[in-house]
């Protein structure tokens, strides 16, 4: 609410990366400007340590990387090479990432979200934000609900917004994680434009071990494309100003879809097993819900027959739970792509509002 999330805009993250990345998915490159990178002076497969000395500069991959940086946005080698040289691996990243809060089922997931302090929390930070929420809602067309919800399940309302060095995270996860290396190599290239577009330090910058930042944790290649400067004050600041932490969150939604106002989900009960094939087709809307009760799904809400749905089974505390699910669902998954996030958001933007 997308490290994610994002991010070189070529992939998306894995279904069980989703969590840690917002706003990762499907984005296109915003275009870079030309000048120096702000900065102060100076189970899954593994990599081995790149290097003797443990400098990223001296990576086997490093020096195609500088290159493309140098051809791609005219950034001087030496100084791209200076900052890899700055970057240290961090092996709780590599152990972090191979056990992702979304490889959890429902049952265990949701009680790490759903808290009475989470959602106390979050009308606190309705109330003291109320007026910047509504511009956001009236502006971009996006529920102050949603909004509250996606930066409380993301950074408990800006609490911990990381602890890692971006520059760490992402290059310990390019150069040191096969699996997703040349994803994250698309972010670490983001990251170096975002801190000279932005002014950011990108030495001390800090976020989460995926390298999402901010108090909506975006990823560099979704920060780059969706962040806004809802404040007016020429910088698009996702740590410090809740304006622009807020309308960013916002302006993900609206450029994904979010239809204000609409259902999110429906709960289903289901007979026979012919439900099972819908569960496969994933998490967009790909049917109308009148052809639902071919497949012996019905709902406790009715629901116009003309409605574009999609189906998901949960693992619930008391045995699996079915929904349907409407586009609004989708585009929650569209900041993290597991089902189980979007979920939590949804029902921790509802209890909210109830206790507000």
């Amino acid at each position: 609410m997308h490290l994610s999330h994002t991010t070189a805009r070529r992939a998306a993250l894995l279904f069980v990366l989703s969590g840690l990345l917002n706003g990762c998915a499907n984005t296109p490159k915003a275009e870079p400007v030309s000048d120096t990178l702000a900065a102060t002076p100076a189970t899954t497969p593994v990599a081995p340590a790149a290097t003797a000395s443990g400098n990223y500069a001296d990576h086997p991959q490093a020096a195609q990387f500088i290159a493309d940086m140098a051809a791609r946005h005219q950034l001087p080698r030496n100084e791209v090479a200076n900052v890899l040289a700055d970057a240290k691996r961090q092996e709780s990243i590599l152990k972090a990432i191979s056990r992702p809060a979304e490889a959890k089922p429902w049952r265990d997931y949701r009680p790490i979200f759903l808290t009475r302090e989470r959602i106390n929390g979050g009308v606190d930070f309705w109330n003291t934000n109320a007026q910047i929420l509504a511009d956001a809602q009236q502006h971009f067309g996006v529920d102050s609900r949603v909004i509250v919800a996606i930066v409380g399940v993301e950074t408990r309302y800006g609490g911990n917004t990381g602890s890692y060095r971006v520059l760490d995270a992402l290059c310990t996860l390019a150069f040191d994680y096969p699996k997703r290396g040349e994803f994250f190599r698309g972010e670490l290239e983001q990251f170096l434009l975002l801190t000279r577009e932005e002014h950011v330090d990108v030495r001390t910058a800090k976020g989460s071990y995926a390298g999402a930042m901010g108090q909506g944790q975006f990823i560099p290649s979704s920060y780059r494309a969706y962040a806004v400067d809802f404040d007016g004050d020429g910088k698009r600041d996702l740590w410090h100003s809740e304006r622009d932490v807020l309308g960013s969150v916002a302006n993900y939604f609206k450029v994904h879809g979010w239809q204000a106002g609409a259902p999110v989900v429906s709960r289903a009960r289901v007979s026979g097993s012919a439900y099972k094939a819908l569960l496969e087709k994933g998490l967009k809307p790909h049917m109308s819900a009148g052809e639902l009760s071919k497949f012996g799904v019905s709902t406790d809400s009715p629901i116009a027959a003309d409605t574009p749905v999609a189906l998901v089974e949960l693992d619930g505390a008391d045995g699996l739970e079915q929904w349907v699910v409407f586009n609004n669902f989708y585009v929650i998954t569209r900041y993290n792509r597991s089902p189980l996030y979007a979920m939590a958001v949804h029902q921790l933007s509802n209890e909210i509002a109830a206790a507000r």
